[in-house]
């Protein structure tokens, strides 16, 4: 080191190290495909479009495209930082291939994304198997069902791209439909199904809901696609009747949000004030300000599904936030309808707020390779959105089975990559073996070890 006047050290820097990686961490990655058996199934479901004389499977080429994903690449160029270590991420097809592969599944896109879809059901089941517990199946019931999220976001397009159209906030690009298997206060949650839509596709297209919300339930234990013991939750652009009513015939359980009438204020006038119950705040205790009451008895719901519940909560607002017609003496009303028959009415209201977890997925989607579509081809962009939620499976699936007692299990792709995904290591060979050491100094070297150590310990299938 030579001294330095500024606030940082200065070092000489040379390029004679030896055995040195980059993105260690990623192995956290790597182990998952391993325990969760992906590439092995990826590789039967995705056989009629290998090659005979290839040298990279497709499996093996979407998988490294998905761990560069979670490790933050966003771009098909991006697999160039896994190409770079050999010794940890094995042979990495070249750029070139890459683009082949991508456009071989774009020809035959529905069958390559349920070829796609069926290899992370799979894995999943096998995941959720050996987490135990902690997996968000694990008793699973009417009382405390596992629960899918349904919601969209935008996609900004900057160039011209296929199906790229305007949004209805004025921008220009696509609305991808997704849904997301929520792990609950204790976890962070995992991706169950995405739809790739138009920027212009409507935000209430019962079609829509239906077609994402069946590749959702797909991707549960067969005991659970057709039981109340798991949830559906959507906000208002799920309450269609359509939706509501395929729910209903389905046989699942659903809270989604409701657009109420023009006669709000009257109904809401109907109601005697003993049945206005106080709402809960996050934490489960009652918010001062708030309530919550049953409006299904005073309005007429023919041509809704029989059972359907309708609940609306009164609160103030916000400052600053603009009342709505349907808002009654300065009160913020919403409402959102369930079919769940047995519960207190705040802690059905608290179930259905804490939707808003879906937010958060949806963050961490665009924070792994979401936040642009790089492709042309609309076809090619709904493979990049199914690699996208393989990405989000792998992080989700490495918290469940190697941090699920850590607060890390609730960490978002960005803090997992700067804490854990981005260790650099030092590659050494000992007695025919080679070792992976990881930088002593690092606050969080401990915590990647033992991840990788229960991981390890963790059987493939097969």
């Amino acid at each position: 080191m030579v001294q330095s006047t500024g606030v940082y050290p200065s070092v000489r820097v040379d390029a004679a190290g030896r055995g040195v990686v980059s993105s260690a961490g990623g192995v956290l990655l790597t182990e998952t495909v391993r325990v969760g058996g992906l590439d092995r199934v990826l590789s039967d479901e995705l056989a009629r479009w290998r090659s005979p004389a290839a040298t990279h499977d497709p499996a093996k080429v979407l998988t490294d495209l998905a761990v560069s994903l979670a490790l933050g690449g966003d771009c098909l160029a991006d697999i160039a930082l896994l190409r770079a270590e050999p010794e940890l991420f094995g042979l990495v097809a070249s750029d070139p291939t890459v683009s082949r592969t991508i456009d071989r599944l774009a020809l035959d896109v529905d069958r390559a994304l349920a070829a796609i879809d069926q290899a992370r059901a799979v894995a999943r089941g096998r995941v959720w198997s050996l987490a135990g517990r902690h997996a968000p199946d694990h008793a699973a019931s009417v009382e405390d069902p596992l629960v899918v999220d349904l919601d969209a976001t935008l996609v900004t397009a900057h160039s011209e791209k296929e199906q790229a159209r305007p949004t209805f906030k004025k921008g220009y690009g696509f609305h991808p439909l997704w849904g997301f298997i929520d792990h609950g206060q204790a976890g962070a949650g995992e991706p169950a199904a995405v739809l790739l839509r138009a920027g212009n596709a409507g935000s209430n297209t019962a079609a829509d809901h239906i077609t994402v919300a069946t590749r959702a339930l797909g991707q549960l234990p067969r005991r659970l696609r057709r039981s109340r013991a798991v949830l559906v939750r959507a906000d208002s652009a799920g309450g269609t009747h359509a939706f509501v009513g395929w729910l209903h015939r389905r046989r699942v359980g659903y809270s989604v949000g409701f657009t109420l009438p023009d006669t709000t204020a009257q109904l809401i006038a109907r109601l005697p004030k003993e049945a206005w119950t106080p709402a809960y705040d996050a934490e489960g205790q009652p918010r001062p300000g708030a309530f919550v009451a049953e409006l299904t008895g005073l309005m007429d719901l023919a041509g809704w599904p029989p059972g359907m519940r309708v609940l609306v909560r009164k609160e103030r607002p916000h400052p600053g936030a603009q009342l709505r017609i349907t808002d009654v003496d300065g009160n913020r009303i919403t409402a959102f309808a369930t079919n769940t028959v047995r519960g207190q009415l705040a802690d059905l209201e608290l179930r259905h707020r804490r939707r808003a977890r879906c937010e958060d997925r949806i963050r961490g989607a665009k924070d792994t390779g979401l936040t642009n579509l790089p492709l042309h081809d609309f076809a090619q962009n709904q493979i990049w959105c199914a690699l996208v939620a393989l990405a989000l499976d792998l992080i989700a699936w490495t918290q469940l089975l190697a941090l699920a007692d850590h607060p890390a299990r609730r960490w978002e792709p960005k803090r997992l990559r700067h804490r854990l995904f981005w260790l650099a290591g030092r590659l050494a060979r000992h007695a025919r073996r080679t070792v992976l050491h990881l930088a002593a100094h690092h606050p969080w070297t401990p915590l990647a070890v033992q991840a990788i150590t229960t991981l390890r310990a963790l059987p493939a299938p097969g």
